[in-house]
């Protein structure tokens, strides 16, 4: 089965720009999740393999069920270590930017220091519209994850037949929380290919799918009761459901970073629920919801996050932010539902609804 990607000369010249490049810098998006992660710690492992001594950059903490992953304690927190990424990006003479499109996904702060940076930039993403200047741009939404379009990269420039098990875990790792389990986005025989592939360097995939998915604490258990027997929402006429999680909420049930992850998709366990959003208020700062979108079907919730929440994605995951109060953010999210039985809405109407939200990017 062929599952390359490149073209010849791209594969060259990504081949001659590693070849060549002393001081490389991998990164990903805020918040980081498996596949940003996954991919950070693939394609270090590829880069070790190659001579390379590559830093690891995200912007912030990524979920304590991540931190079993091989190397994960080499990562460096732009948050915590913000000389120490600055220095970096400044001297590097190339950038990987892996799974993310835009600078700014990066946060307001890392990212004007992304695109100050001299370095060759290489981006390898499978979200949609990408917006850097790139020396490469390996950008397939149609792609499960970005952990599979590294795996197809590595698989052309001949990296895998001397991939790691500690090289092969993290890829596998990112491919299978970005498809929920293999659940959605992941009906390409090209896919299953590919795990079989890692599969061969000696890992044990059940016991992955038990370090992410059943690694949680009792009081994460607690609170996933509280969001679905207090908190949700369910509108039948429009086939949606949305909840919220706030700051009280998040300390009564002394939550940390990741113990919400997976609880957008529980309400499309629902009958004839085809869209769920999540509103998650930022710990630090105020006035900040973190909003997640999950659809099934034609439901494309990527348009839904472009148009009200400042953001987008897949077709079916999907997710974006508001800078506006708990009751402001339900008002967007109730707008967005009922747009579900009116889809030639005026967009008039929905500009008014971003204003009576205070629908801005922080200044």
């Amino acid at each position: 089965m062929r599952i390359e990607i490149l073209k010849d000369e791209e594969a060259s010249m990504l081949e001659n720009l590693i070849v060549q490049s002393e001081k490389i810098v991998v990164c990903s998006h805020q918040n980081p999740d498996g596949d940003a992660i996954g991919s950070c710690l693939g394609l270090t492992e590829y880069l070790n393999r190659r001579g390379k001594e590559p830093m690891i950059a995200v912007p912030d903490a990524f979920p304590d069920f991540l931190h079993w992953l091989p190397n994960s304690q080499t990562i460096v927190r732009f948050d915590k270590h913000k000389d120490t990424v600055e220095a970096a990006l400044a001297d590097a003479g190339l950038v990987f930017c892996l799974d993310f499109n835009r600078a700014d996904r990066l946060g307001a702060e890392m990212g004007k220091l992304l695109d100050a940076s001299p370095a060759k930039k290489i981006m390898i993403d499978h979200h949609p519209d990408p917006d850097m200047d790139t020396a490469l741009c390996i950008s397939h939404p149609e792609m499960s994850s970005t952990c599979e379009l590294l795996f197809r990269v590595e698989w052309q420039l001949g990296g895998f037949e001397d991939m790691t098990k500690k090289g092969a875990v993290p890829i596998y790792c990112g491919m299978m929380t970005d498809t929920g389990g293999f659940t959605f986005n992941s009906s390409k025989p090209e896919i299953f290919f590919i795990v079989s592939q890692l599969l061969t360097k000696g890992f044990d995939k059940d016991k992955i799918y038990r370090n992410v998915f059943h690694n949680y604490s009792d009081w994460r258990m607690r609170l996933m009761g509280y969001v679905l027997y207090q908190k949700m929402r369910v509108s039948h006429e429009s086939g949606a459901a949305y909840f919220t999680l706030s700051k009280q909420d998040m300390k009564r049930f002394h939550f940390i970073k990741g113990d919400a992850e997976g609880f957008v998709n529980l309400p499309l366990q629902i009958r004839g629920i085809t869209l769920s959003i999540s509103l998650r208020e930022d710990t630090e700062h105020e006035n900040l919801f973190w909003v997640s979108l999950r659809s099934v079907g034609d439901v494309a919730c990527n348009k839904i996050a472009e148009r009200y929440f400042n953001g987008g994605g897949h077709p079916n995951a999907s997710g974006g932010r508001l800078y506006c109060t708990l009751e402001e953010a339900e008002k967007v999210v109730l707008e967005a539902i009922g747009s579900l039985g009116n889809k030639q809405e005026p967009e008039k109407k929905i500009a008014q609804t971003r204003d009576k939200a205070r629908f801005i990017e922080k200044k």
